[in-house]
């Protein structure tokens, strides 16, 4: 099975991490004896050969000699590098055909093609684990439809393995999708047999499996009754799992593919049927939600694991139906499986304010169980537990006493400043204590900055005008070449501006920093509590034409041209660079920038188009033009029909932009609260 490898030029070829010399020693080592050599070589060619799904040159080279291990039945784990050849295969996406004749990727996916008898041959392998992993290499690599539709068939009527059974349905689904956009025959056999494999007599497991692949490609099949349906086949799976007991997956050892399956006790299987469901649905967020009930409510506590963390995959994407779902979720904090609490507790501490329906089972919970309240970890320092910043978060004025009591006890969260703003004024008593700890803050310490800019932060939320002098301590005791220094400051800074005129001590410290790295910050705080339009317009004017413009620091530009619009006609002089700015630079600049000649010089027809633009092209760049039009009062009617569009909306602003950040959610809530806003002072006028 190796013959030939020692005359290809490894060295000379590459991949993720540099020369290729080591390759041959990893396709031996998927052949050993040794399950541990057998596996870090499998972690070895994902991390290195096929890093994050790349296809290099070196990649291509290996294709021959794993299709030569998946055939031979004296090595172990050949479903492995199965999976490992659909992986390659696909690079690229599913059914590319593209490429050039150079391109590593297309070579790969002609030389697997090339070998796809081999996969029929694995179809019906002894071994259930290369008969599990064959079907998704069967349909992608094997041109000859009809062929693969039959020895689908086949294998379905002598099949007995349950996981075995669930991959033909998915190879099925696979099939179809690939081949009814072509207007193939075979499709349709296809899917009238996954219509057949959804219905009795035949297990749940493989039912929920075909109704996954009927509403990916077919959903026009789907019983009228679906969700009643998958709820009661689970119910039905998940009691015959448990009878049966929980197959357990890998091996022991620490690699990279072992720790991955070893990360939560769930029924990956279980999950990866709803996963499917609930992909396919997409938008029947009615159904969706009704689904995740049922789930929810379940008896098997890994089926409810399975739907927390769906909820959160749902909620992040669509605006609809939270509260049902989320109030079960809040009921999973009782669970006596500690991962099942676990998972409830980070998806609702994701949520904020969408997690308020569950913010009776939150108090309660860091009410009894008062350890819940800090996290202690094994490196760095204590943060605040879970449940209790998932409380805080939702803006439940029961999270202000536990604060209190965190805060007047021996270990205190450096992170806990950081729940307050969303407590608004509820938090007003934890004032005098936050404003304790600010003091005494070491100001040259390796935490300074990780203390002090939460503290900051929650002192600027709630408006505390006492804690002007302990602002000032940090602003003017820190030492230069202190980590973070900057950050600090900027946070001093903005909690200065927050206090307004109460803040008239630092007047003499905010002119110091106009000329610094802070000059913005400063320049905000300072018209803030002084009104002095003439200091500040040409600091922030510098930052929108000067050298920390542009794209050496679009961060200035665009927060010099939020300051700008704020101060209205107080900064005309800025018009010309402003306007310059609405048609150069990122999105973000552009929009401040518009938003700013806007507010300043009342020009709509000059800015709507670039505002309009910046809407469709960049959803970031929303929360600001939204922010402009709530400012502006009757005058931001022209983009009203923006905003109303966007409250009609069923999907989060920024889903499907790519990424994910964990504080997506939230953002989602304030554009829509601004929204609001804006067209309910419209409603008023």
């Amino acid at each position: 099975m190796f013959r030939g490898i020692d005359e290809v030029d490894w060295a000379s070829l590459r991949h993720a991490d540099g020369s290729a010399e080591d390759v041959p020693g990893l396709l031996r080592g998927l052949a050993s004896a040794d399950p541990a050599e057998r596996e870090t070589a499998l972690d070895r060619m994902y991390g290195a050969v096929h890093h994050q799904g790349d296809v290099y040159d070196s990649t291509l080279a290996c294709v021959p000699f794993l299709l030569a291990l998946a055939v031979r039945e004296e090595v172990c784990d050949r479903a492995g590098v199965v999976e490992l050849l659909v992986s390659i295969g696909a690079a690229g996406g599913e059914g590319v055909d593209g490429g050039g004749i150079d391109d590593p990727a297309a070579r790969a996916r002609a030389a697997l093609s090339a070998g796809g008898d081999v996969f029929a041959r694995l179809a019906g392998d002894a071994d259930a684990e290369v008969r599990r992993a064959a079907p998704g290499a069967l349909v992608r690599f094997l041109d000859r439809p009809a062929r693969v539709l039959a020895l689908i068939r086949e294998r379905i009527t002598v099949e007995r393995d349950d996981r075995v059974l669930l991959a033909l349905a998915e190879g099925l689904g696979l099939f179809a999708r690939r081949h009814l956009t072509a207007g193939d025959a075979h499709a349709v056999e296809a899917v009238d047999l996954l219509a057949a494999l959804s219905g009795p007599p035949h297990g749940p497991g493989l039912r929920l499996a075909a109704l996954g692949q009927l509403a990916q490609c077919a959903p026009e099949s789907l019983p009228v009754d679906l969700v009643p349906t998958v709820v009661r086949l689970l119910r039905d799976r998940s009691g015959r799992r448990v009878r049966g007991g929980l197959a357990q997956d890998g091996t022991g050892v620490d690699t990279l593919a072992g720790r991955l399956r070893r990360l939560r006790p769930s029924d990956e299987e279980g999950s990866r049927l709803l996963r499917t469901l609930h992909a396919a649905l997409g938008g029947r967020v009615a159904d969706r939600v009704a689904l995740l009930c049922g789930q929810l409510t379940n008896p098997d506590p890994l089926d409810r694991c399975n739907a927390v963390w769906m909820s959160a995959g749902l909620l992040r994407e669509w605006r609809a139906g939270a509260a049902e779902p989320v109030a079960l979720i809040g009921a999973q904090l009782g669970a006596e499986e500690g991962w099942l609490h676990d998972a409830a507790v980070a998806v609702l501490a994701e949520l904020f304010e969408l997690a308020l329906p569950a913010a009776d089972h939150l108090h309660a919970l860091v009410n009894c169980r008062p350890e819940f309240r800090i996290r202690h970890r094994e490196r760095g320092a204590p943060t605040l537990g879970g449940p209790l910043k998932a409380l805080a978060r939702t803006g439940d004025a029961r999270a202000t006493p536990v604060l209190a009591e965190v805060l007047a006890g021996p270990v205190v969260p450096h992170d806990l400043g950081l729940v307050i703003p969303h407590l608004g004024r509820a938090a007003a008593p934890l004032a005098p204590a936050l404003r304790r700890r600010l003091a005494r803050v070491p100001l040259d310490g390796p935490d300074t900055h990780e203390r002090a800019v939460p503290l900051l932060s929650a002192l600027a939320a709630l408006g505390d005008a006492e804690s002007v002098p302990s602002v000032l301590r940090l602003l003017r005791g820190m030492p230069n070449g202190l980590r973070l220094r900057d950050a600090v400051t900027g946070a001093a800074v903005r909690a200065l501006g927050a206090f307004g005129g109460a803040a008239r001590e630092a007047i003499p410290d905010l002119r110091g920093l106009l000329q610094t790295d802070c000059a913005v910050a400063a320049a905000d705080a300072l018209w803030s509590v002084t009104g002095e339009a003439e200091t500040v317009v040409p600091v922030l004017l510098r930052r929108l034409t000067g050298p920390g413009s542009g794209r050496g620091r679009p961060a200035d530009a665009t927060a010099a041209a939020d300051v700008l619009g704020r101060l209205g006609p107080a900064a005309a002089t800025a018009l010309p660079g402003l306007r310059r700015m609405t048609g150069s630079g990122d999105a973000s600049q552009r929009a401040a920038a518009a938003c700013a000649v806007w507010r300043i010089a009342g020009e709509p027809e000059r800015v709507l188009p670039v505002l309009r633009a910046a809407w469709v092209e960049h959803p970031r760049t929303r929360i600001t033009i939204a922010g402009c039009v709530a400012a502006l009062g009757p005058g931001g009617a022209p983009l009203h029909d923006l905003l109303r569009a966007e409250l009609g909306s069923p999907r989060r602003h920024r889903a499907g932009s790519g990424g994910y950040d964990r504080h997506d959610i939230h953002e989602d809530e304030g554009l829509l609260r601004v929204c609001r806003v804006a067209l309910g002072r419209e409603e008023r006028g």
